[in-house]
């Protein structure tokens, strides 16, 4: 009686551990991603959520919540993230609107076991894995100055219109445009003021507004912003400044087209947006499911991007940016 006991008992056990780790199983896979935008209502971003949900698909069982607030603010982002730790998401994956400012809800997100990285404008080291950069700063910049230079022969006064003074990426960037610019072969173009349109488009409007009746010599305005670009345009159209101003910059092209068309814009770049919602996406499910670590010096793959190369500061980069103009702008305008 007691062998048959046992044996009863053996079975009864062996059944609930199965049903226990299919259980667990069907856990591991509901990995839910949150991307957490710096605002909503930008292109830039919509395409990034496509590209996400492109990645969603080649990972079976995850999900993506995509979310950001209204205005492009910390103090929002931060009372997201708050939500999704209460809602005890895998992953955060999130382009910061201060770089500092997020670093305690990052580092509470951590500590409940929350995987959080950055991708587009970083979050600082301490609150995140790693950071995933669309570019390398330095050839956004120099991308930037020489786009500018070669509409404009090499000469003439330029200003740059940023996004929030406090913006990671833009910041970097523009360090990175000023250090071109001390270059020999650009001595002839002149920087005369770098202002804030904080990602909003009148406000953006009315900083542009203000430069050319601040700088009435101005020749380009550099817009390192999808949201300062297509505004910095509008105002030069609105103004009859077509061929006397040139904006430049990083722009969609399904917002830029036309305005290369109209002759307020010769060139402009970005790099793909799909492709890095895409990236950031399949990066964070790899380190959510513990199939990467996102440590300094460490690679992880993402799927159709092949792999991304973490360097020893934490960062990685996704590609260059690429150059649009007349010729080609039409056609990517139907993809993003």
């Amino acid at each position: 009686m007691k062998l048959h006991f046992g044996k009863l008992a053996a079975a009864t056990i062996l059944a609930a551990a199965s049903v226990l780790g299919a259980s667990l199983a069907a856990r591991a896979d509901d990995v839910r991603i949150a991307m957490v935008v710096k605002n909503l209502g930008n292109g830039f971003f919509d395409a990034a959520h496509e590209g996400g949900e492109e990645a969603i698909k080649a990972l079976p069982g995850a999900k993506l919540i995509y979310t950001g607030p209204t205005t492009p603010t910390a103090e929002g982002q931060i009372d997201i993230i708050n939500s999704l730790i209460a809602q005890n998401v895998n992953a955060i994956v999130i382009s910061a609107n201060d770089p500092d400012a997020l670093v305690p809800v990052a580092k509470k997100a951590m500590a409940r076991g929350i995987t959080v990285m950055s991708f587009d404008a970083g979050v600082a080291p301490a609150g995140r894995v790693f950071q995933l950069n669309p570019s390398k700063a330095d050839l956004i910049g120099r991308k930037q100055i020489e786009m500018a230079a070669k509409t404009l022969g090499g000469k003439g006064e330029i200003a740059i219109l940023s996004a929030t003074a406090q913006a990671t990426n833009q910041n970097i960037w523009i360090a990175e445009m000023k250090k071109v610019l001390a270059e020999p072969a650009y001595k002839d173009l002149k920087l005369v003021d770098v202002v804030y349109g904080d990602d909003q488009s009148d406000k953006s409007y009315r900083e542009a507004i203000g430069l050319f009746r601040k700088h009435p010599d101005l020749k380009a305005i550099i817009a390192p912003t999808t949201v300062g670009i297509t505004a910095s345009a509008k105002a030069v159209t609105d103004q009859k400044l077509v061929g006397k101003v040139f904006v430049t910059g990083l722009g969609l092209p399904s917002e830029m087209a036309g305005h290369v068309h109209s002759g307020a814009v010769d060139t402009f770049a970005i790099w793909n947006p799909i492709d890095l919602g895409y990236t950031a996406t399949y990066a964070a499910f790899q380190l959510a499911t513990k199939k990467a670590t996102g440590a300094p010096n460490s690679t992880i793959e993402v799927g159709r991007m092949k792999s991304i190369a973490i360097d020893a500061s934490g960062e990685a980069a996704m590609s260059e940016p690429y150059v649009f103009d007349k010729t080609n702008v039409d056609k990517f305008a139907k993809i993003f």
